[in-house]
């Protein structure tokens, strides 16, 4: 099976003040895809926009960044965030990105059910 990006399902999500904050396309998009595929999108995060702190139970995601850069928040430590950066956020712990660059910050999240 394959699909083209264009193929895809992709959706905006917005902020607080209703304004785009990202676009998430769905990697998954086929009729046969694993139930413990939560999650695994390509992800287009704009300029000063987050993906707030949040914790995982039972599950674990995965972040690979492709370009942009910005900050990394791995349960509670602040690192930068650089193309070609891969994070794990496991059951139990949380995580944060915010974008600090003046371009999209693009990146593939995973996330698996434990």
């Amino acid at each position: 099976m394959y699909k083209r990006i264009k193929q895809l399902k992709t959706e905006i999500k917005k902020n607080n003040n209703g304004k785009e904050k990202m676009l998430m396309t769905n990697l998954a998009d086929f009729d046969a895809s694993d139930p413990r595929i939560r999650l695994f999108s390509f992800i287009q995060l704009k300029p000063g926009e987050e993906v707030e702190y949040h914790m995982h139970v039972g599950e674990s995601e995965t972040y690979f960044i492709l370009s942009g850069k910005g900050v990394y928040n791995d349960n509670g430590a602040v690192v930068e965030a650089v193309p070609g950066m891969v994070t794990l956020t496991p059951s139990g712990e949380g995580h944060a990105l915010k974008n600090t660059g003046d371009e999209v910050l693009a990146f593939v999240a995973l996330i698996i059910a434990l």
